[in-house]
């Protein structure tokens, strides 16, 4: 495919196209849902721009490339022919969770998001890999969704928790725990 013009003005009233050609509002659920993951998309990006370890960035890569599929399967109708998130892209997402997970160790308290400027970043990326989760559930409400979009999205947000941890942990930034102590 080539793009020669980035414009269109077909999205000038207010509304845009999915694939397949239907026609709905730039506030529908559906465009709502995979905004979200293009989000998400380029917040990943950000934080490949701010982690110096090869192994995670390219971890990051390869998620950046799966969340294409989730958008393009977000994006379209079950009656479309797209390609779609399957379970093996939910196992890869496993697999990758519980390597960068043997090198941090379970949580025994909560942690408050930050450190490093890349563990800053990849926290941030968490939460909009759960909202684009809430989104995708909220559609899915309403209209047939590859349940498979949603288990994606859910395990995707528990390895950016993780990978934030291991980028922290990687530069020598300690974690800081929560402190749920009353103050007078």
């Amino acid at each position: 495919m080539r793009i020669t013009k980035v414009y269109t003005r077909g999205g000038d009233s207010g509304e845009t196209s999915l694939v397949g050609g239907a026609r709905v509002s730039k506030a529908s659920p559906r465009v709502d849902s995979y905004g979200d993951v293009d989000e998400l998309n380029s917040l990943i990006g950000l934080a490949r721009a701010r982690v110096s370890d090869p192994e995670i960035d390219s971890t990051l890569g390869a998620i950046q490339n799966d969340l294409f599929t989730v958008a393009a399967d977000l994006a379209s109708p079950s009656n479309i022919e797209v390609p779609r998130v399957p379970e093996s892209m939910v196992q890869a997402l496993e697999s990758m969770s519980d390597h960068y997970n043997a090198e941090v160790g379970p949580l025994k308290e909560f942690i408050l998001p930050g450190g490093s400027e890349a563990g800053a970043v990849l926290h941030l990326a968490r939460t909009v890999a759960r909202r684009a989760e809430r989104r995708a559930v909220g559609l899915a409400g309403h209209e047939d969704l590859n349940p498979q979009v949603i288990i994606y999205l859910n395990r995707l947000s528990d390895l950016l928790f993780i990978l934030a941890r291991v980028a922290n942990r990687r530069v020598g930034v300690a974690e800081t725990l929560a402190d749920f102590s009353k103050r007078s």
